[in-house]
């Protein structure tokens, strides 16, 4: 489709779309936030499951048309890419909250479980690459595991919000779901929804723009798939999450923020499922490389790191931030550094 685009145009559409994501996704937020108030949701599970879900999707469609085209590489490495990146958003917005630690600020046990939940689903696809090559009808048995554990791991991420076993200790520098006043609360969410719906359309429209244009970068410069899945079309695909995370921040809606990127992530995993079944030439996990399992290495590292720092809640620490930040844009740089120079 932008194969016969001279060079400086493929690079104006790429940067039109990637501009697009980014303006819808401000509004998204801001509508997210009132969709939590008005359905009693509260902002961590609005967070995790809407607003994670819809600014996931230009990145969903991202790996899908690639799958579908016959790159895994490309398909896995947006995937996976697209979950170190986002994890490293959260570190980025945490320097923005200076009253204390945004992971100390925004405790809720609902965040904490989703991590876990993101842990368990990122094993599967090690699993199925480490094991035999079998697929039927052209699906590892491991996709069907990785989608019926999100399901399930999505309703019991519910039940935590709604009747947690446990609270984590109050301080001045927790941030509780503050929802609006009692006579907008009352409001009907039907529009918000609607127009929140227009939205992620026009999200899905801009994803399959990059990864049309992501496709061409590979063939007019000769990179590698995993390059421009994993650097190029993730981070680009992942600015929502990012812009979406600092409004949240600014607007005080701490659990949203983080509950958007932890549950953008776990959502993130269903890239893996639908790649697979748009990929037809056998299993999608032995069909990519070392270099793609290495970013599915860097996306679970990060976010047990990040899981450790909810857990520890440090008020402050290195550079006024929590440690785990510190360590989630370490690991990142480190990541970055090692794929750029192994090209």
């Amino acid at each position: 489709m932008f194969a016969d685009l001279l060079t400086p145009l493929l690079f104006s559409v790429f940067a039109i779309a990637a501009f697009v994501v980014v303006v819808v996704s401000i509004k998204a937020t801001e509508l997210a936030d009132i969709i939590a108030d008005r359905t009693a949701l509260g902002e961590a599970m609005v967070g995790a499951l809407i607003l994670g879900g819809a600014t996931s999707l230009s990145g969903v469609v991202v790996s899908v048309t690639g799958a579908y085209s016959g790159d895994a590489s490309f398909a896995f490495s947006n995937a996976v890419g697209g979950i170190a990146a986002q994890t490293l958003f959260l570190a980025i917005a945490d320097l923005l909250h200076k009253r204390a630690n945004l992971e100390h600020a925004a405790a809720e046990p609902a965040n904490l479980f989703q991590a876990v939940l993101l842990l368990i689903l990122l094993s599967l696809p090690i699993a199925a690459m480490s094991g035999p090559d079998i697929a039927y009808f052209g699906v590892h048995p491991a996709s069907i595991a990785l989608f019926l554990a999100y399901v399930w791991g999505v309703r019991i991420a519910g039940d935590v919000s709604d009747n947690p076993m446990w609270k984590p200790v109050e301080t001045r520098e927790t941030r509780h779901d503050e929802p609006e006043s009692e006579h907008e609360a009352g409001k009907s969410a039907s529009k918000p929804i609607a127009v929140f719906v227009v939205l992620v359309a026009i999200m899905g429209a801009c994803g399959f723009v990059i990864s049309q244009v992501g496709g061409e970068f590979i063939e007019r410069f000769g990179l590698s798939s995993s390059l421009v899945g994993s650097l190029v079309t993730a981070v680009v695909t992942s600015l929502p999450e990012f812009v979406t995370t600092l409004v949240a921040v600014r607007r005080g809606a701490l659990q949203l923020a983080v509950g958007g990127i932890i549950g953008g992530n776990t959502f993130d995993t269903l890239f893996l499922v639908f790649s697979d079944v748009a990929y037809r030439d056998g299993s999608l996990y032995h069909a990519v490389g070392m270099s793609d399992l290495y970013w599915l290495a860097t996306g679970m590292l990060m976010t047990a790191v990040l899981l450790g720092g909810l857990i520890l809640r440090q008020r402050k620490g290195p550079a006024k931030i929590g440690i785990e930040s510190v360590l989630m844009m370490a690991v990142y740089a480190t990541a970055v550094a090692v794929e750029v120079t192994a090209r």
